[in-house]
């Protein structure tokens, strides 16, 4: 059983319920209960971030959409879309125990092989790094603050 911990996010009033020995948080953008793992405690934190400090709207996030790559079935943790429908931001969460990693970057860059979108978010709750992606150039760089919604939509 996961007992949560404080991340480098601000808190926010997450909905906790424990049925049997199972502790289960509310997804606001699912609307539903899901078992709390690590890795979920740490989405639902971005979620509402997201959302409450950099305005991108709850009816633009996606969680665990679906992609193929090389034949397999995977799933992205977060994509956000802007208000034409385009994909804007791929976030890719582990555990907070989990150290950020090349292999991780390079699961977010093989998942973005898919996707083409030009912001990558890669976070354990505790350290936290932004991409800017260069589709012309091939090229990144790494970037200090995620930009709020609107920023955002100038920016592209």
């Amino acid at each position: 059983m996961f007992n949560p911990i404080p991340l480098n996010l601000p808190p926010y009033p997450a909905k906790l319920t424990k049925e049997n020995e199972t502790i289960f948080i509310f997804d606001d953008l699912r609307k539903k209960k899901l078992v709390l793992t690590p890795e979920e405690w740490v989405r639902q934190h971005w979620v509402h971030y997201l959302h409450l400090q950099k305005k991108y709207p709850k009816s633009l996030m996606k969680i665990e959409g679906g992609l193929k790559l090389n034949d397999l079935q995977k799933r992205s943790d977060l994509l956000i879309y802007n208000n034409r429908g385009e994909k804007i931001v791929l976030a890719e969460f582990k555990a907070p125990h989990i150290k950020i990693t090349q292999a991780t970057f390079e699961q977010i860059a093989n998942y973005n092989s898919i996707h083409k979108i030009p912001l990558l978010l890669v976070s354990n709750g505790l350290e936290h790094y932004y991409c800017k992606i260069d589709f012309q150039n091939s090229s990144f760089i790494f970037i200090e603050e995620l930009p709020s919604y609107d920023q955002l939509l100038i920016e592209l």
